[in-house]
């Protein structure tokens, strides 16, 4: 039975409150305060608050104690079952490098120039380690049945189970997504995987995500019974979903027909005209190659579906010295073409976005940076809205002021929406 906003129960005692069915934002947002989307379920102890999915399953939590680092920063647990910690970072300076006012803090190797070691702190390597041991030592005793019930099933959902799921969740998509689009920091990485391609058109020697497989299309079929699988692992959680992620690397590379039928077919089947959150999202990588040969009735169709499409193209550089550095097999004069066609494509299609993913590092040469300013500065003469430049650093785990202190210089100057991209995977 599906769940509606309106139905939520509530018990509170001398030691605990649980909340069923809490009624979260319905839309994504951009705001310098603690916003949680959908319906979920709370329980809060004297010390912790844990937040759970239809699914039962943990997705927030933080502690209340006073060595918690800020009170407005959480943890959140993700589809992959990774734990990510989200600080505030002054709010500001977060905001004006990743376009979002938390920063997400990562357990395994990135990109980011930001952010501290969270996990190394004991207040938040405590709740990683012994969330489950926490909510098991719950008394259930005296509970009124639904409640009883609900802390019962939460149990159910052990940090092994969990990982099961996630492992399923993989093994549906044919492995896990690497890295997910910049641009679904829109909603919050909420993103259901659906893989219509494997690999990509190059094998560029800098790239640190991306696997090493034969681009190859996947057949409607296995679409399609990927498609089955997910809304099955989904199940009541599905509801709070709005947002598809077409992968691999390449999805752009994928012919014009089977990409439309694909999400047509997603959105109907993951029911999004049903979701709690408004809206829908639709995210892709694509290539220079891809994205130069896709067909204008790919774009004009994608305008007119029910979705707020999003293609991120990685041109890297625009110098060619830098792109025969670092092994991408493309002349400057494709990636201008490109860049040109980008802009045609944003003030054409009011329901697409593409955006675009340079490099950066000490070790790039002068022509490079150069040759970058000449097109998100001086090849417009004025701010665009559409079109975000993301600067995605070479190296992983190495923060570097100069890099960073080179970020703003090139922020400052650039006519588009620029920000860092942060390396995800789900």
């Amino acid at each position: 039975m599906k769940i509606k906003c309106g139905e939520t129960q509530t018990l509170k005692t001398h030691d605990l409150s649980i909340e069923l069915n809490s009624c979260g934002t319905n839309e994504y947002t951009k705001v310098s305060f603690p916003v949680k989307y959908g319906i979920f379920s709370r329980l809060e102890t004297g010390d912790y608050i844990f937040e759970f999915n239809l699914n039962h399953e943990i997705r927030h939590a933080k502690s209340k104690k006073r060595s918690w680092l800020h009170p407005s920063e959480w943890l959140k647990r993700t589809m992959g079952n990774d734990w990510v910690y989200y600080s505030t970072g002054g709010y500001s300076g977060v905001f004006e490098a990743i376009g979002e006012y938390y920063l997400p803090n990562l357990t395994y190797p990135t990109n980011s120039l930001l952010g501290g070691k969270p996990f190394k702190e004991n207040e938040i390597d405590i709740i990683v380690r012994t969330w489950h041991q926490i909510i098991s030592q719950l008394s259930v005793t005296d509970m009124p049945d639904q409640f009883a019930r609900w802390v019962q099933s939460i149990r159910q959902q052990t940090p092994e189970v969990l990982q099961k799921k996630a492992q399923k969740l993989f093994d549906i998509s044919g492995g896990r997504v690497t890295v997910i689009p910049p641009d679904a920091r829109h909603v919050d990485y909420n993103i259901i995987p659906l893989t219509i391609s494997d690999g990509c058109l190059y094998k560029c020697q800098f790239c640190k995500v991306k696997n090493k497989k034969k681009f190859s299309v996947r057949s409607e079929q296995d679409i399609d019974g990927q498609i089955t699988q997910l809304t099955q692992l989904l199940n009541k959680d599905l509801i709070n979903f709005n947002a598809l992620f077409l992968g691999e690397h390449d999805a752009l590379n994928t012919p014009c027909e089977l990409i439309l039928k694909t999400v047509q077919n997603a959105y109907d089947a993951f029911k999004f005209h049903t979701s709690i959150m408004k809206k829908s999202y639709l995210f892709m990588f694509g290539s220079v190659d891809s994205f130069l040969a896709a067909d204008p009735f790919l774009f004009k169709t994608l305008n007119r579906l029910p979705f707020q499409t999003f293609i991120n193209i990685g041109l890297e550089s625009y110098d060619q010295a830098t792109l025969d550095l670092i092994g991408k097999p493309l002349t400057k004069k494709q990636v201008g073409h490109a860049f040109e066609k980008v802009q045609a494509i944003n003030d054409t299609f009011p329901n697409i976005e593409i955006t675009c993913n340079f490099i950066m590092d000490e070790s790039l040469p002068d022509s490079h940076y150069k040759a970058l300013m000449s097109l998100i500065r001086e090849s417009v003469n004025q701010t665009r809205p559409k079109g975000c430049i993301y600067l995605s650093p070479l190296k992983f785990g190495k923060p570097s002021r100069q890099v960073l202190y080179e970020f703003y210089k090139l922020k400052s100057l650039s006519r588009f929406p620029t920000f860092l991209y942060v390396i995800q995977r789900l």
